[in-house]
């Protein structure tokens, strides 16, 4: 699959009407083909399951480079997987992508192939936490996107309880900036967590809640008590 290949398929799935309406909701100037998700599920599906590893991050890559916001979304699919060996060359792909997120929908579906590569190995905490003092949006809240399944954990092991800790004292280190993408990212990380560590969260909440926006501080605390 040749990424001229890829982007061809991409174009035959796209409907224009749809693309003008993701357009308007994403609103960033890139080009939208309005492929549906459904259709780059099956898509990335099928690709990963013919293509090797090293296939499949070349041509994430070659998508990611098109600028296409499905293709981008297409490239995030192809290295979201729980076992991928070798794993360096998707993790630092997936680390060369964060720099250029610019929008919620293509820099979350980056970070859930993160996810995955994060738990495969928590040291790659070291890296993630140097976006945290980023002074670009995006990249900041990724530390916390990416970070996602230590908060979903019923029974972490004793290094899984560390890595957790470890985000929320960055996500405590978020409280004061008040952008509102920042706020949700911080609300969104302590409301998973109350489902599975309510302690936790209803503790990071009774010391940092009040420093919170307002709805921040409510969606955080939605499920606890």
């Amino acid at each position: 699959m040749t990424p001229e290949q890829a982007l061809d398929t991409l174009r035959a799935q796209g409907d224009a009407e749809r693309a003008e309406g993701s357009a308007r909701y994403h609103k960033v100037d890139r080009v939208y083909l309005g492929v549906p998700n459904p259709v780059l599920n099956d898509l990335a599906k099928e690709w990963r399951q013919v293509m090797d590893v090293p296939g499949r991050v070349a041509l994430a890559s070659a998508l990611w480079a098109s600028d296409i916001h499905e293709a981008r979304i297409l490239a995030a699919k192809l290295l979201t997987q729980a076992r991928i060996r070798p794993d360096e060359e998707a993790w630092r792909l997936i680390c060369s992508w964060v720099p250029t997120f610019d929008a919620w929908a293509v820099a979350d579906h980056a970070c859930m192939a993160g996810q995955r590569r994060i738990m495969a190995d928590l040291s790659r905490l070291d890296e993630v936490e140097t976006w945290t003092t980023s002074d670009h949006l995006w990249t900041k809240r990724a530390a916390l996107v990416i970070t996602l399944p230590l908060a979903h954990l019923n029974f972490p092991k004793p290094e899984q309880a560390e890595a957790r800790a470890r985000v929320l004292d960055w996500a405590a280190g978020y409280v004061p900036d008040q952008h509102w993408f920042i706020q949700k990212a911080v609300a969104w990380w302590i409301r998973e967590l109350s489902k599975h560590d309510a302690g936790a969260a209803q503790g990071f909440l009774d010391s940092h809640g009040a420093a919170m926006k307002p709805f921040a501080r409510k969606e955080a605390g939605k499920y606890l008590p």
